[in-house]
């Protein structure tokens, strides 16, 4: 399905947008980190131990946003406005393709930007994970959780391909809903 690399750059992404993006989370109002407390939310949000200036955090911050309405777009079915908004980030960033290994490892293509910054760098390989996501079949794997009042992003990794939430327990309130309001129904008839 995704290659490792990719499916990695696509965890990272969904996590920034998760983080650093207001909305709703498993029925709660969910509002972004902000002000000094930014850089940690940054690197809290990236895998590995990573320290963002504030400069890097605001940068990642404005990429979390656009990379919001590339999933929103994904999931409503506007591929093309997807496209555009990642060919955008691809322009931004300089991403480019590079071969890279680490010491007994075979050589793996990873993504960098027009500078190896942490901002930019991250940025380049989420906006290359997505310009692959969507530019192959599995661009349909982008979503934003269908429960009530959350509105957190996520990849379907599931060999069906038919996920719709972005947790367990959004999948579970959203059943128990729709349960009760059955009982409801069928205790009023």
């Amino acid at each position: 399905m995704f290659d490792s690399h990719v499916a990695i750059l696509l965890d990272a992404a969904v996590s920034l947008v998760n983080v650093m993006t207001d909305g709703a989370d498993g029925g709660k109002p969910y509002q972004a980190p902000a002000g000094e407390a930014l850089p940690s939310a940054i690197g809290a949000a990236l895998p590995g131990e990573v320290t963002a200036s504030m400069e890097e955090a605001l940068y990642l911050a404005g990429t979390a946003l656009k990379v919001r309405r590339v999933f929103e777009a994904m999931d409503a079915h506007r591929d093309d406005e997807a496209a555009a908004i990642v060919n955008a980030l691809v322009v931004s960033t300089g991403a480019r393709p590079q071969l890279d290994r680490a010491p007994g490892e075979p050589w793996q293509v990873h993504f960098h930007g027009a500078d190896d910054t942490l901002a930019v760098g991250w940025s380049a390989g989420i906006a290359s994970a997505l310009t692959l996501t969507i530019g192959s079949d599995l661009g349909g794997r982008l979503g934003v959780c269908r429960a009530g009042q959350c509105d957190r992003v996520y990849v379907d990794a599931s060999r069906n391909g038919v996920r719709q939430f972005c947790s367990r327990s959004c999948q579970s309130r959203t059943k128990a809903a729709a349960f009760r309001a059955r009982s409801a129904a069928s205790r009023s008839t």
